[in-house]
């Protein structure tokens, strides 16, 4: 029996309105993910990528079509319903790390948890435990602004995968690190999708490391095709 795809879209529309300018930047998006499978989005910038990312996150709605997430409408929830899903389902990274810097790094990553209403012992505890993971089992006390840039996005990434998502969004997240430091984050990204299954949808600029994701797709002029070798 096939299972059903972690995250799905079906003829995803998103139109801007400028004044009396109806400007369209997706036209009718469909794409399937399945669990634990790798896809990274490749594009011009301004093609629309970031939106469709919002999209899939339920971050924002469509002007048309649905989004599914494990099987469930995400785009006929109310705003409280689709929190609670994205909180349970999906992690998110971004281009610039968004930790708060007023709190630690063993407190930022327990946050998606204790919003969750998960006991603090529990919380972090299993904040901990993905710290160490990913190399900032010394750092636990450090705020933000006591961290590498490399450090601060690997605790991004600790925080999209605390609460067992099952699928990452990222948004460029190598994007503000250097060449090695994109390099560590990235592994790291790919190590966690086989240890744990989480699935991945990565936007990039960078086609080198698009092209070590299991899929890459194009967005042009509004629609997704797979990526031409």
């Amino acid at each position: 029996m096939e299972t059903a795809p972690v995250l799905a879209c079906e003829d995803l529309t998103k139109e801007f309105r400028q004044g009396p300018v109806t400007l369209p930047v997706l036209r009718g998006v469909n794409l399937a993910i399945a669990r634990g499978e790798r896809v990274a989005m490749v594009g011009a910038s301004g093609s629309g990528k970031t939106t469709l990312l919002q999209l899939l996150g339920g971050l924002d709605l469509p002007t048309s079509g649905r989004v599914l997430i494990e099987g469930q409408r995400l785009t006929s929830m109310s705003d409280a319903e689709r929190g609670v899903v994205r909180n349970r389902a999906i992690g998110f990274v971004y281009q610039f790390h968004h930790l708060l810097p007023e709190f630690s790094a063993l407190e930022n990553v327990a946050m998606p948890l204790l919003v969750r209403r998960v006991r603090n012992e529990e919380a972090y505890a299993r904040a901990r435990e993905v710290l160490d993971r990913v190399g900032l089992g010394a750092r636990l006390d450090h705020r933000p602004s006591e961290l590498s840039g490399g450090e601060r996005q690997r605790a991004a990434v600790a925080r999209a995968l605390v609460t067992q998502p099952a699928i990452v969004l990222a948004d460029e997240p190598t994007g503000n690190l250097d060449g090695a430091n994109a390099r560590q984050v990235f592994e790291l990204m790919l190590e966690l999708n086989r240890e744990l299954g989480t699935s991945l949808a990565i936007v990039t600029h960078d086609e080198r490391l698009a092209a070590r994701m299991g899929r890459v797709l194009t967005l042009t002029d509004g629609i997704l095709r797979e990526h031409a070798a």
